[in-house]
């Protein structure tokens, strides 16, 4: 296939990129600014420009659109920005893509529709799943729920298929290493810290796993994945000890259905994109940092038997 990604210089895009383009498919990557990605054709656009994004998908006539350009950190903006760039933006990729008949259009979203991290929040029921309400509580969250509802009038209103995905806390390959993850802390500070990795339920993904779970979106029949959203993540929590021990002290919101996330059980399913899609993840945050460091991964490893 031939794939336009947008956001294709993020941490998620770059990974995106190559994982598809090493699937064999001919990938235009789209962003402001080019990464100088080997093998991609990168294209320098500002996606709010409607015309400029119209030309682009009208010239190469892709066979899928893989939407992830977007201010991807909450509160890493002020909050109007946040919701008018993010909404602004998918609006007009889905758009252009559904006027020139586009086969394909995914887009990205997050778990953070659901409203975890809110005062007061409680699980309706965990593990969470696609199921679970949402409720969003800050801006960034806000507009992947407009992103959402987006995808999902393209699927009622537009031929091909439109889906969304949300895509766990992102880890890039250099960041096993010790690159500094978005929230500015490394994955060992994450791990000795429960608390830091509570912020987001203990949810986590490989960028590399993203990809594959894309390329997997796009074999899929139309009919399976029209209108249909995944959580994409790990197929275990990060953290040393389960959930099930923790989430008393630094996540009170997810209740006593806690209880059973016992082992290495994440906090969200996957198993909907299992299912459907034959898709899991490959990697996990034991075998990646014993890759990058293996002697603080026997050491955690070991924090995690006692």
């Amino acid at each position: 296939m031939q794939v336009v990604v947008t956001g294709s210089s993020g941490r998620l895009g770059r990974s995106v990129c190559a994982g598809l383009a090493a699937s064999r498919h001919q990938v235009i990557g789209v962003d402001r600014a080019p990464a100088g990605l080997d093998g991609i054709d990168e294209r320098s656009i500002d996606l709010r420009d409607e015309q400029a994004t119209a030309r682009l998908l009208d010239e190469t006539r892709p066979d899928a659109v893989v939407h992830l350009a977007g201010i991807a950190v909450p509160f890493s903006a002020p909050e109007r920005e946040i919701l008018v760039t993010n909404t602004t933006l998918a609006h007009t990729v889905l758009a252009a893509a559904a006027a020139v008949g586009v086969g394909r259009v995914l887009a990205a979203s997050s778990p953070t529709v659901l409203g975890y991290g809110a005062p007061g929040w409680r699980a309706a029921s965990v593990p969470l799943d696609e199921t679970h309400p949402v409720a969003p509580a800050n801006a960034y969250a806000l507009s992947k729920v407009v992103i959402e509802e987006t995808v999902r009038m393209f699927a009622r209103t537009a031929p091909g298929a439109f889906g969304y995905f949300r895509p766990c806390y992102v880890v890039s390959p250099e960041e096993w290493a010790g690159a500094p993850t978005q929230q500015g802390h490394t994955i060992a500070e994450r791990l000795a810290d429960p608390a830091l990795a509570a912020v987001s339920l203990f949810n986590y993904l490989d960028a590399r796993d993203a990809a594959t779970f894309v390329d997997a979106w796009l074999a899929a029949p139309a009919g399976v994945v029209d209108g249909e959203g995944f959580f994409v993540g790990a197929a275990d929590a990060l953290a040393t000890r389960p959930v099930a021990d923790l989430w008393r002290d630094v996540a009170p919101g997810l209740g006593e259905g806690a209880d059973a996330l016992v082992g290495t059980s994440p906090v969200f399913s996957i198993d909907k994109a299992a299912r459907l899609l034959g898709w899991r993840p490959e990697r996990d945050w034991r075998s990646e940092l014993a890759a990058a460091s293996p002697v603080l991964t026997t050491q955690q490893t070991e924090s995690s038997r006692s």
